[in-house]
Order: structure tokens, then sequence, then C-alpha cells
């Protein structure tokens, strides 16, 4: 980061690490990752909307404050939890790749090509998928019109709303985005505290309220997205748009301990991961290793590697790919990965042996029913290509960029994501917990310390999203830097850690129920707030 940047950064994290506490409600809560878009969905749902009402505004809003993390021009996953028919429903909106997609498309000269190289451009653009994930949503849980859930949004892009220190500190560093000349006139030259306005945005924003998701995936906003993309190396085509459909998928769900975890099926990672690690914790010394020690790190990180090297071998589109989501999750698997655990570091897991990064938000409505949406364009801005005030993601180099494997780059294919939206039922099979977070490959470990810090070490839920992150991918073990843990690092290193120190930036919104009704976070790291009534 540019050192100006950074320092501006840093200075608003520190103001709100400090600041932090958990907001209690009695009525309904949501917890986002900016103040606008928190009070987008507070006010959906004091009009009475439903939480996948308050979702569809508060995404609306995210993608005009939070550009660099989602928007219109990305994907996303959504749980839906039913009190009422005491059932819960995942939705995949997850983008495909073109149709004319190979998977060698980010080889060159039979090398992969550099992550940036990659990312940039129109090689990278997926077709988008969330708005059509919430139209359906919508369709069996709205309860206020479509219409009406964008005026909040459309209203902010036409006003205008202050340059965060977050937002400018973020568009300082980036490199590319500014080549762009519709990015450019909107987000550029402009200090903080001055306010945005995005005309562009709050026209498409008009055409989705009036003809629905249709508006994006069919006619003029199409067509532009087409040119776009083709413009710039890329080969989407209309027809890609127009056979876009969202997907309802089973959850994927396991237990721990006395309570039972749902999260996000495949073609994300994310809900598996986290349900292997905690599931590998549950069966190694753990639970006798004192909060936040260095013992405590080891086993939550030796289970991380074990988890991630599964992710790499097994998990990818189940449209494409037969995924062995309950061999992964069976008692006897954990078992025996869980038993690859020693006092010392393995360093690299190997996968197991059968015998034969991005935004997310909580929402808890009166009635009790509740959503956790985690949403993205991928990289920081996706691919640079700004298209009627929205950008587009640059979801594809999700795919592995060397041919084979189960991610591998394919026409039509939705590639790996590790998001992992997660809710948490206790014994009586009541909603207990919900959360999520940003952060590319490493939400995975994001979410799983959370719920450890919820479940095993007994913190109000602010707290668990405000513990230093920390894990591994299979790799180093990394630790948040400038955080608590850097003390432990002695006695990581003495049990075999290769330890890295790393920014480790989650986006974590969760929400707890509490005697009387919930309790909400927000991470500290971000600019969000949780509310409630």
């Amino acid at each position: 980061m540019h050192s100006l940047s950074r320092s501006i950064l840093l200075v608003f994290f520190c103001v709100c690490a400090h600041a932090r506490e958990p907001v209690v409600a009695r009525e309904f809560m949501v917890s986002t990752a900016h103040p606008l878009a928190a009070q987008a969905g507070y006010d959906v749902l004091a009009r009475g909307g439903s939480a996948v009402d308050a979702a569809i505004a508060v995404q609306m809003v995210l993608g005009l404050v939070e550009p660099e993390s989602s928007g219109i021009g990305g994907g996303a996953f959504l749980l839906q939890w039913s009190q009422r028919e005491q059932k819960l429903r995942s939705y995949d909106g997850r983008e495909t790749a073109p149709a004319a997609a190979r998977p060698d498309r980010f080889m060159r000269d039979g090398k992969p090509m550099g992550f940036m190289e990659a990312v940039v451009g129109g090689r990278s653009v997926g077709v988008p998928g969330v708005v059509r994930m919430l139209e359906l949503a919508h369709q069996k849980h709205g309860r206020l019109k479509w219409a009406e859930l964008f005026q909040p949004a459309i209203k902010l892009a036409e006003g205008g709303f202050p340059l965060s220190p977050r937002l400018y500190a973020v568009l300082q560093d980036e490199q590319y985005l500014r080549r762009d000349p519709a990015a450019l006139r909107v987000y550029y030259g402009k200090a903080v505290g001055e306010r945005i306005v995005n005309p562009e945005y709050a026209a498409t924003l008009r055409a989705l309220a009036v003809r629905g998701a249709s508006a994006l995936y069919e006619g003029p906003i199409a067509a532009d997205m087409v040119h776009a993309v083709r413009g710039q190396s890329g080969d989407l085509t209309e027809a890609d748009l127009h056979g876009y459909r969202a997907m309802e998928r089973e959850p994927v769900c396991g237990s721990y301990r006395v309570w039972r975890l749902c999260s996000m099926g495949p073609p994300s990672s994310g809900g598996v991961g986290v349900l292997q690690i905690l599931g590998i914790l549950e069966r190694t010394r753990f639970t006798e290793a004192p909060a936040q020690s260095a013992q405590a790190l080891h086993y939550f990180s030796e289970a991380g590697r074990l988890a991630y090297a599964d992710r790499a071998r097994y998990l990818g589109d189940p449209s494409f790919n037969a995924i062995p989501i309950a061999r992964l999750l069976s008692p006897d698997y954990l078992d025996k990965r869980a038993k690859l655990i020693g006092e010392r570091s393995m360093r690299r897991a190997m996968p197991g042996d059968f015998e034969s990064g991005t935004s997310h938000f909580s929402i808890v409505e009166a009635n009790g029913d509740a959503v956790a949406m985690t949403t993205t364009i991928e990289s920081g801005f996706g691919s640079r290509i700004m298209v009627r005030g929205f950008l587009l993601n640059n979801e594809l180099t999700d795919f592995d960029f060397t041919p084979g494997g189960p991610n591998e780059v394919g026409g039509g294919k939705r590639p790996r994501s590790s998001m992992a939206p997660t809710m948490v039922f206790n014994q009586k099979g009541e909603l207990e917990l919900l959360m999520g977070s940003p952060g590319g490959s490493q939400i995975i470990n994001f979410v799983a310390k959370a719920l450890v810090g919820v479940l095993d070490w007994k913190l109000d839920v602010q707290a668990a999203i405000d513990l230093p992150n920390f894990g591994s991918r299979n790799g180093p073990t990394q630790i948040e830097r400038g955080s608590r843990y850097e003390a432990l690092i002695p006695a990581l290193t003495e049990r075999g850690h290769d330890i890295r120190l790393s920014e480790m930036e989650s986006g974590l919104h969760g929400i707890e129920r509490v005697p009387g009704g919930w309790r909400g976070g927000a991470d500290s790291r971000r600019e969000g707030v949780a509310r409630g009534r």
C-alpha cells in the first residue's frame, strides 16, 4: 500500500478497534460492512420487510459505497432460515464461465499467468449471479415490493455519499482502476468527506426496479457489458448472460460438540472447510488448550492445513464433478485426519485418501427469520471494468490456472469459492448464531476462528470477531500483523511452525441469540456496524 493510504487505513482501524462494542436489540438486527448499508437494511426491517427484503436493500447500497468488495456485477451465496417452517435454504448466485471458456484460459507459453495479468480485463469476467439469486430468494421470501428495495441505493447514488477514509485508502492504493474512464470520473479527484455521486448506477438500479433481474441479463445493459468485456480480451456473450440461472441447493450441515452447524455447499468449499476444521478440532486436545494460547493456535492451524489440502483435491462445481461431501465430513474420516495432528507442525498436509475474497452481512427479522449472505466481485474492484455505474467481477480467476483437477476452467462452470455464510443451531433446533466473512481463500479460517471464539472460548460475538486472525491454508502459519498474537510466535516456532505475519483483513459480521433478543457484532477492520431495534 502507498504510505499515505496505509496510514489513513491504520488510523481508521485503530479508532474502530478500540471503540467497538456489541449491539443488543430485542426485535431485529442487521450487521453489514458499511453504516449506510446497515441503515438501509434497518429501515426495511422497521417497515415490516423480510430478512431477504433487507438483504436486497443492503446489497444495492454496498455496491455503491463498498465497490471494491461486492456489487451487482458479481455473485453471492445466501442462507435463509424460516423460523415458522423450521427450514434452512441456501441459494447459489455464483458466477459462471462463458461458454467459450477453456481449461488453458490462464496459461501462457505453457505456464500460468501472473495473477494481476489474469485479473485485469475481460478474460477474468464471469456471468454475474447476485441479482438473479436475490430475485429468486425474493420470489419465495419477499414481503415488500421488489421495486421499493432499490430506493435507498438510488437516493444515495443520485444525492451522493461521503468518501470514507477506508474507501479513499483503497482507491489510492489501486493501480488499475483509474485506467477505466468511468471509474476515474466517479471515484477519483476527491478528498475524504467529499461526496461521490454515481448517476449511472442509479439509472441501472431504476431499470432493475422496474424490469426485475432481466434488465441486467437482456437488453441494453447486457449489450454494454458484453461490449466492454469483449473489448478487453474477454469472450462473454449475450447468450451467456441470458442463459444464467440462480439455483437453490441443499445446505451442508454437520455437528460440533452440542451444536449443529450449516453453511453453503459446493461450488463453495467454505462450508465443508469450516465443518472439517471444527470436526477435526473436536477430535484433538484443543479443548484442553488455554483459550488464545500457542497450543490452541497450533491445533487450529494444523486442522486448517488438513482442510485446505482436501479443498484443493476434492472440491469444485458439483454440476461437473462428483463431490464426496459425505465422506469428507464422516466421523470415521475426521477421526483419521485428526490423528495426523501431533505436538509439532506437519508444515504441509496431504489430502485424505478414500478407499475406493468480498463482503458479508447478517440479518435477523422480528419473526426470527434470518439471512446470512456473502457477496463478492472477487479481487478488490474486480476486473477493473466499469459498466453502467457498476464494476464487473474477476471471478474466473478463482478457477485453478493450471488445467486438471475438479476446479479447472470450463464453459458454464462455477468456480470454487471459499465463501462460508454459516448458521449455528442449538440442541432445541433454535437459531443461535449466524455469521460470515469476506477474505478470499482465508474466509474459511476467519469464520472458523470466530465460531471457536463464541462456541469454545465463550466470547460475545463482537469480541470473537475482533480476535486476531490466524491459521494455515496448508502453507505457512499466518498471524495477523500488529496483533497481540505476535507474542505467541516463539512458542509456535518451537512447535515447528513456519510463521508469516500478514494483514489478514477480514470482514466478519455476525448476530447471536441472547436472552430476550439478539446481539450483533461488526468487524472493526472495516467500517461496518450492527443496528437493531
